[in-house]
């Protein structure tokens, strides 16, 4: 198919081989970039086909732009490694449109499970996300965390990927507690300031948008636990913020 699939890993040996044997029916190539694992994510990856690059972590996107250049394709599938394509967005790469189109990277939609469960509400769908480009022209930003493609031209697919990174609400918490402060920092880093208020203000603001206007309070105690985290998240992203703010000024 001439497509390059690039991973990034940190102990991930419960999902890296699934991952790779569902990306090798539609890629020649598997790069994985792992951060040093300590776990046998690199043992798994190699004996399933993948070339593996080691390098300590540089954040999420800046380890994603340290694994392009391996890649020897120009289209890459650039997917997480408890992501997989749903049969849908298979049916869409065999058939190679996408290398006559104008379009130098494609969007998904992505279903997350929490567990088996999808999780359709509360702003977690339709979450589009950018996961197949053009390196000629498009490649992933250099932000630390939540990275993006930078394109030129892209292309918002109806088609599926298949989320499954979260096993239970308090795996859910624990990484909006990590992205929270990686946001904050990078935001800092940015000139972004704020004051006392927008993390209450932002916190409420974003639970009644999910819980209120994006069907969570239709889905019983899993919206109302999906959306508080939704706020919560918000909240302590903006606190920490305030608080880095704050330790800087003294330092000052």
């Amino acid at each position: 198919m001439n497509i390059s699939a690039l991973v990034i890993t940190y102990n991930e040996e419960k999902n890296i081989g699934k991952c790779i044997d569902a990306l090798f029916e539609v890629c020649d190539e598997v790069i994985v970039v792992d951060s040093n694992s300590k776990d046998e994510t690199v043992a798994i990856a190699k004996e399933k086909g993948a070339t593996v690059i080691v390098q300590p972590f540089l954040g999420d996107g800046p380890q994603r732009i340290h694994g392009v250049p391996f890649c020897k394709n120009d289209w890459i599938l650039n997917l997480d490694a408890d992501e997989y394509l749903d049969t849908d967005s298979i049916e869409f790469i065999k058939k190679a449109s996408f290398f006559d189109a104008p379009y130098d990277a494609y969007s998904f939609r992505v279903k997350n499970f929490l567990q088996d469960k999808v999780i359709d509400f509360a702003g977690w769908y339709p979450d589009y996300k950018i996961r197949f480009f053009n390196k000629k022209t498009a490649t992933p930003s250099e932000d630390k965390v939540h990275q993006k493609i930078i394109a030129t031209n892209v292309k918002k697919l109806k088609t599926h990927i298949l989320h499954y990174g979260s096993h239970s609400f308090f795996q859910i918490i624990a990484k909006k507690n990590q992205y929270a402060q990686w946001n904050a920092e990078q935001l800092y880093d940015a000139g972004k300031r704020v004051n006392s208020f927008k993390p209450v203000l932002n916190g409420l603001i974003s639970f009644i948008r999910c819980y209120l206007f994006k069907k969570g309070i239709i889905n019983g105690i899993d919206g109302l636990t999906i959306s508080l985290t939704q706020g919560y998240f918000s909240y302590i992203k903006y606190a920490n913020l305030y608080q880095i703010q704050k330790e800087r000024k003294n330092l000052k």
